[in-house]
C-alpha cells in the first residue's frame, strides 16, 4: 500500500510504501470496540464515594420511643429515608480498569490504522521541523495541508520542543508520539498526519514478531 507524502507547505513530496500487514489489515469491528471501551473504563478514576448511615454526623440516640407515640419506629435520624442520613447502597471507590493482552492490543491498533488507511485519511508528513516556537508556524501548516476545518491527529516520532509549543494552541489539532497511539484518537479524529519517521516505528511495532527490533522497547513501556 501507497501513502501520499506531504511537505509543511502542503506540496506533494511523492508517495511512501507502507506495510499492508499494518496498514491493509483485515479489519475486525469486535476487537476495535472491545479496546475502545477497555480504554474509556481505564481513563475512569473509580473515586466516587456516598457515605452510609455510619459515617455521617449525628444520630447518636433514638429520636423518640418505640411504643406509644402514634408514629413510626425510628431507630436514628441519620437513617437513609431521612434528610442528611446515609445512602443505602450507594458508590464506593473501586477501580475500572480492563486488562487486554497485547497481542489483542496490537491488532485493534492494526484495524483502527487500516480504517483510516482505507478511507485515504492518512498523510504521511515529509519533515516536521520548526526553527522556533510559534503557533503561526503551526496554523499555516495545517492551512497549507487543506485540514483547516478538520480534526488532525499528529503523530510523531519524538518530541520536539518547538513543534509541541508550536501545536498545543490549536484546538483542533492533538499531537502524540507513537507509543501513545491509541484506537479512541486514531477512529476519533478526521485525518491521521504521520511524520515520515514515525511511520517506520509504528510498521517496527505492529508488524510481525520477528520484524520487532530494540528499538520499539521504549515504545512498548509507554502504552
Amino acid at each position: 500500500m501507497n501513502l501520499p507524502v506531504k511537505d509543511m507547505a502542503g506540496k506533494q513530496a511523492g508517495e511512501i510504501e507502507v506495510s499492508d500487514e499494518v496498514f491493509g489489515a483485515p479489519v475486525n469491528n469486535a476487537l476495535m470496540h472491545q479496546a475502545l471501551l477497555r480504554q474509556l473504563s481505564n481513563a475512569r478514576l473509580g473515586t466516587h464515594k456516598t457515605k452510609t448511615r455510619g459515617e455521617v454526623a449525628g444520630g447518636g440516640r433514638k429520636p423518640w420511643r418505640q411504643k406509644g407515640t402514634g408514629r413510626a419506629r425510628q431507630g436514628s435520624i441519620r437513617a437513609s429515608q431521612w434528610v442528611g442520613g446515609g445512602t443505602a447502597f450507594g458508590p464506593l471507590p473501586r477501580t475500572y480498569i480492563k486488562a487486554m493482552p497485547k497481542k489483542m492490543h496490537r491488532a485493534a491498533l492494526r484495524s483502527a490504522l487500516s480504517v483510516k488507511a482505507g478511507a485515504g485519511q492518512v498523510v504521511v508528513l515529509d519533515n516536521l521541523s520548526m526553527n522556533e516556537a510559534k503557533t503561526k508556524q503551526a496554523v499555516a501548516m495545517v492551512k497549507a495541508l487543506g485540514m483547516a476545518d478538520q480534526n488532525v491527529l499528529l503523530v510523531v516520532a519524538e518530541r520536539e520542543v518547538n513543534v509541541v509549543r508550536s501545536v498545543n494552541n490549536l484546538p483542533k489539532v492533538k499531537l502524540m508520539t507513537t507509543g501513545y497511539l491509541n484506537v479512541r484518537d486514531l477512529l476519533g479524529y478526521d485525518v491521521l498526519l504521520l511524520e515520515r519517521a514515525a511511520v517506520a516505528r509504528v510498521e517496527t511495532w505492529l508488524g510481525s514478531a520477528s520484524a520487532q527490533g530494540h528499538e520499539l522497547v521504549a515504545a512498548e513501556t509507554e502504552e
